[in-house]
């Protein structure tokens, strides 16, 4: 990887500018308290999901209304995360962090699932809402007292409650940020890397059940996960540290992706061609660690791109992935039915992870989009 000419400041590593600020969502009143409200409404929901269960006539109603707010509610999360992580964190330490958080997500779905099924075979499976929605509302107590003041919080309510358009000079610029190719790309890539992880976490389960039917189910579960802890750490501490190194940023983002997207498609594939428990566990396993590589390339790419707006940006690219999600999986639920079999599926996830990977090595930048031209010049 070629490093930055010594002497001389990369892109990323001028000193700050003044933002030109975006008004919608976190980037106006701020990620940690989008977090917290969001928070907040998702896990008293969650945790009156059995409630609603009681309702009469109308539950079935009541409970689907809950479940698609609850996806609306969580949805903000990550662009609320990225908003927050472009504004405090600096760049050579952005993939470390979002790498970290990333990992803690993982984290929680490794322990849900595990603690999950037992619960579900002790206490049923309302235990389960009660349990996650009540840790999700311990969660915001502890962050509202110790690390935000009630003055924040009413403030940020009352943005909410009025969305007020701002004033001209602040809106978010959509013709300068759609009119640069490596924003394009970076929104393709990342529905790319959403695409292909959404199609391997609703078929893998599918899969080793149908392919190893005698199989212990926790290990093909929680394996992966396992795996994928510490790769995703892994891959913001190394990141992070070829940046300090000198190595241009964009570089490190490009090599990211091809660990992310380029070689765990690879062991996607590798999948469909044996026909040992033991080899398909594993590379399942490759699959799932690499692929948490893409916190650390193309997730602060968005960062990289437009600090100010990042929250915006990586909400667009997200909303755009979870889309390609459901009609990847979809794809693939089509592929198993009319081919019969599983290395379509796997093919199918090369396919579309190595479209994202080649439109972000050939076009993919790190430089700012989000300033005036003016200062674009500086």
């Amino acid at each position: 990887m070629a490093r930055a000419p010594p002497g001389r400041l990369h892109a990323g590593s001028l000193a700050p500018q003044p933002p030109h600020h975006c008004p919608l969502g976190p980037s106006r009143i701020g990620g940690e308290k989008v977090i917290l409200l969001s928070a907040s409404a998702w896990g008293f929901l969650t945790a009156a999901t059995p409630l609603l269960a009681h309702l009469g006539s109308a539950h079935l109603v009541f409970m689907t209304f809950s479940r698609i707010l609850t996806g609306l509610l969580q949805g903000v999360y990550f662009p609320a995360l990225t908003s927050l992580l472009s504004q405090k964190v600096r760049e050579s330490e952005r993939a470390f962090i979002y790498s970290t958080v990333g990992a803690g997500s993982q984290f929680g779905t490794l322990v849900t699932g595990a603690v999950g099924s037992l619960l579900l075979d002790w206490c049923g499976w309302q235990s389960v809402f009660y349990l996650s929605g009540g840790l999700t509302l311990l969660w915001v107590c502890y962050v509202y007292r110790y690390l935000l003041s009630k003055q924040d919080l009413i403030l940020a309510l009352g943005v909410l409650a009025q969305s007020l358009p701002m004033a001209g000079h602040t809106r978010v610029p959509w013709r300068q940020l759609f009119r640069k190719p490596c924003v394009w790309v970076a929104i393709f890539s990342q529905l790319s890397a959403a695409c292909s992880f959404f199609i391997l976490l609703s078929w893998l389960p599918t899969f080793f059940k149908e392919t190893f039917p005698s199989s212990q189910g926790w290990v093909f579960n929680m394996v992966p996960w396992l795996v994928a802890i510490p790769a995703s750490l892994f891959s913001g501490f190394l990141s992070d540290h070829l940046i300090s190194q000198g190595y241009r940023t964009i570089t490190v983002r490009k090599f990211m992706q091809v660990m992310g997207l380029g070689l765990s498609s690879v062991f996607a594939l590798c999948l469909g061609h044996t026909s040992s428990f033991c080899k398909s566990v594993f590379f399942a396993s490759a699959s799932i660690g690499l692929h948490t590589f893409n916190h650390s390339g193309i997730s602060v790419n968005i960062q990289d791109l437009a600090p100010s707006c990042a929250g915006v940006l990586f909400g667009v690219a997200n909303t755009a992935g979870a889309l390609a999600g459901v009609v990847g999986v979809g794809l693939g639920g089509y592929l198993i039915e009319s081919t019969g079999s599983w290395t379509s599926v796997f093919n199918l996830v090369a396919a579309v992870s190595s479209l994202g990977l080649c439109s972000f090595l050939v076009f993919g930048e790190a430089q700012r989009v989000d300033l005036s031209p003016r200062r674009e010049d500086l």
